[in-house]
Parts: C-alpha cells; sequence; structure tokens
C-alpha cells in the first residue's frame, strides 16, 4: 500500500470540531501525516509543506485553492473534505490540474435527511399549532383539523442527496411522496418511491412541501410568490437547504397571514433580524441552522473522510467522488 504525504487545510473552529485523535490515528495508519493543521496556504511555511504534499484533507474554512495554491503543490493528486460542500475551496485549477475531489456531503445529507423526515411528520400531525394552542389556553382540546399523516402528500423540491434520503426515509409511512427535478429522470424518481410531477403540480398537490434545492444562480428566489400561493391553505413548508432559494418577502407575507405554515431551519438573511415578523408568528418553527452534522454526529463525517483516504492509498477510486459537472448544479 502507498503511503501518501498528507496534511490537513481548515480553519480553527473546524479543526477544534473535526480533527479528532481517534481520525488522525486512522489516517496516520495508512498515510504519512504531516503535523499541524495548515489554516492558511499562502505563506512561506504552508508552501513549503504543500510541496511535498499529495493528499490535502479540508475542512470548512480552508481557504481557496487557487491556481497559485496548485503550482505550489506539484506533487498533489487528492483533495478530501471532511464537509459536504466543496464550492468555497475547490476552484478551476483543481479540475485543471487533474485532482481528484472527494467530499463528506453523503455523510452530511444523514443528520438533514432525519430532521427533514422528523418535522414533515410532526407538520402532518399539527403539532405546531397543537402546541401553540396548548401552551395558549391551557386545555387539552383536539381539533377538526388536527390533521394527521395517514394519506398525505408529502412533496419534495429537487432529488439532491438529501432528498433523495428523504424520500427513501418517508417509504415506510403511509404518505405520497411527490418529486420534481428537471435533472432526473422520471424512472429514476420512481426507483425512489416517488411520483414524478411539474414544478406547479408538486406546489398544488402538497400538503408538506419540502425544499432540497441548492443555492445556485438559477435556483435564487425559485420559490416565488406565484408558487407559494398555489400551495392550499394550511400546507407546511419546510427548508432545509438555503434560505435564498425561497422568496423571503413572499414567504413572510404568506406566513403572517396565517395562510401557511412553515418549519425554516435556514432564512434569508440568516439570521433573521431580531424585529423581523416571523420571530412571533405561531405558525412558524425556526432553528438556528441545525439539520446538518453537529455534536457526535461530526465523527460520521471524519470516518466518511478517512474512508476515502484509505482508499485513496490502496489505489482504489473514491466511493464519493465530486466531479467538476456536479459541483456546477450541487450545493
Amino acid at each position: 500500500m502507498n503511503r501518501p504525504r498528507l496534511a490537513l487545510a481548515m480553519g480553527a473552529t473546524a479543526h477544534h470540531r473535526v480533527v479528532g485523535h481517534g481520525f488522525l490515528t486512522r489516517l496516520s495508519a495508512v498515510a504519512e501525516v504531516v503535523p499541524g493543521v495548515l489554516h492558511d496556504v499562502d505563506s512561506p511555511a504552508a508552501r513549503r509543506v504543500l510541496a511535498g504534499t499529495e493528499v490535502l484533507v479540508t475542512g470548512w474554512g480552508c481557504p481557496p485553492l487557487t491556481a497559485q495554491v496548485v503550482a505550489a503543490a506539484p506533487r498533489l493528486r487528492a483533495v478530501v473534505h471532511t464537509a459536504g460542500s466543496v464550492r468555497q475551496h475547490v476552484t478551476p485549477a483543481v479540475w485543471e490540474a487533474g485532482i481528484a475531489v472527494s467530499s463528506a456531503a453523503a455523510a452530511n445529507a444523514v443528520p438533514v435527511a432525519e430532521y427533514t423526515l422528523a418535522v414533515v411528520l410532526l407538520a402532518g400531525k399539527r403539532v405546531l399549532a397543537a402546541a401553540h394552542a396548548f401552551r395558549t389556553t391551557r386545555t387539552p382540546t383536539t381539533s377538526a383539523d388536527a390533521g394527521g399523516n395517514y394519506g398525505s402528500t408529502v412533496g419534495l423540491l429537487s432529488a439532491s442527496l438529501v432528498g433523495r434520503r428523504v424520500a427513501q426515509l418517508l417509504a415506510p409511512h403511509d404518505v405520497r411522496v411527490l418529486l420534481h427535478d428537471p435533472y432526473v429522470p422520471d424512472a429514476a424518481v420512481r426507483a425512489l418511491g416517488a411520483e414524478p410531477v411539474g414544478l406547479d403540480e408538486l406546489f398544488r398537490r402538497s400538503d408538506v412541501l419540502s425544499v432540497h434545492t441548492p443555492l445556485l444562480p438559477e435556483t435564487r428566489g425559485l420559490v416565488d410568490a406565484r408558487l407559494l400561493a398555489l400551495l392550499r391553505d394550511g400546507a407546511t413548508l419546510v427548508n432545509t437547504a438555503r434560505g435564498a432559494v425561497v422568496d423571503a418577502t413572499a414567504l413572510t407575507a404568506e406566513l403572517t397571514s396565517g395562510r401557511l405554515h412553515a418549519v425554516l431551519d435556514v432564512t434569508d438573511p440568516e439570521p433573521l433580524p431580531a424585529d423581523h415578523p416571523l420571530w412571533d408568528c405561531p405558525n412558524v418553527l425556526l432553528t438556528p441552522h441545525v439539520a446538518g452534522s453537529a455534536g457526535n454526529e461530526l465523527q460520521r463525517l471524519t470516518a466518511a473522510a478517512a474512508a476515502e483516504v484509505e482508499r485513496f492509498a490502496a489505489g482504489e477510486p473514491f466511493a464519493h467522488p465530486v466531479t467538476r459537472a456536479a459541483m456546477e448544479r450541487s450545493a
């Protein structure tokens, strides 16, 4: 087995959160790990490390790997990311140099999908409204509009890694799953246990609509006032993707009117200003971007990254490669 020279590059916060003794031990078993972590890639000391580096393990806060950085790392053959998106640091120079890239996006999709499943089922049971009414009246009452999940319709906007996993997690439940993604063939959507539908139909038919669209120039504000108006009265919008995929002004208008409900783990801006009306909306659940990996879930990310380094050292292809074309359509 080849023992490539490996360096770590990420921000100080990411280093503290994800780099544990077990992770380094696992890396050291298959690679020559350079001591320490690169918080920058431009200093003379960092350039000396990069000059002999074959594998760069990155994390949140890794500086951009520009053409100058790539030129300073002539032996670099792989970038293994311990988080999801590589957009912030993988530049065209990386692809042009033929450097292989992997990310832990699939591992990070797991807790996001679990969070989504939980809030989708809670939304179907009208738990948010029931909890607010119970807190207000102190009286246990059962509303005629109590809702329920049996036979309800859940719409998924985009078959991203998270969207696909949500579809799979919904399979054991007695709900109808709709999915819209213009890049995925109908047969692939059906294989996920979902019904392929057009964008307008997705919004018209969904009792709960969950957004899983990456934020790209063409998806900014995609969920606009017209689409929100198609949602039936009392429907719930769930967003664990990016806040700016949804038109913030249009969503605020729908929610403050009381016509729709929402579970928002992301907003635009993030966080919302202290005087924003959504803070006081009883039909809105705001969470502080907690759906992604946190706490002990970070160990899943480093385990995924370590497995990719092991594959590289063994001369095997990555299990979770990132391609240039895929990055242009993903978060």
